[in-house]
């Protein structure tokens, strides 16, 4: 098992803890033995657009769940055992489970669909206005002396 120290940049930084938190929280996640279940994609559909596919084959709609809860994105299936049943052999997994998904600021959760035993999400994110980064004009010397010359003569 790897461990890693944050020690130095909690000295070097001032409001960072939440990379840090969030690295620590992905790394123990990483260790856990159910992790591989079920089996999913991310892939980037566009420049600020995503897609989680997970593999859900045997549950339908009614034993899915998608829920967004501060910043994370939870999917999660139940799924009644089939006590009437008897299997030869049972290779696929119908067990309930639990995934989640750290969100990044300003992504949101845009649909969910379940088709041929995939549920998609797609996410997009949307950075405000506010946040954007924007051109500044830069005045030069002589455009401020002319509109201060200007300025001195309509008085």
């Amino acid at each position: 098992m790897r461990t890693y120290d944050f020690a130095p940049l909690y000295r070097a930084t001032v409001g960072f803890d939440q990379i840090a938190d969030l690295m620590d929280r992905v790394l123990a996640t990483d260790s856990n033995a159910n992790n591989s279940y079920p089996p999913y994609n991310i892939e980037k559909t566009d420049e600020d657009a995503y897609r989680i596919s997970i593999a859900v084959a045997g549950f339908s709609d009614a034993d899915l769940g998608v829920e967004v809860k501060e910043k994370s994105l939870i999917v999660s299936a139940r799924k009644a055992d089939e006590q009437d049943k008897t299997y030869l052999h049972r290779g696929i997994a119908t067990r309930a489970f639990e995934r989640r998904f750290h969100l990044a600021d300003h992504v949101v959760v845009t649909g969910a669909s379940h088709e041929n035993g995939m549920l998609h999400i797609d996410l997009v994110k949307e950075v405000p206005e506010a946040l954007k980064p924007r051109r500044i004009e830069i005045a030069s010397q002589k455009a401020i002396e002319t509109d201060v010359v200007d300025a001195k003569a309509v008085n």
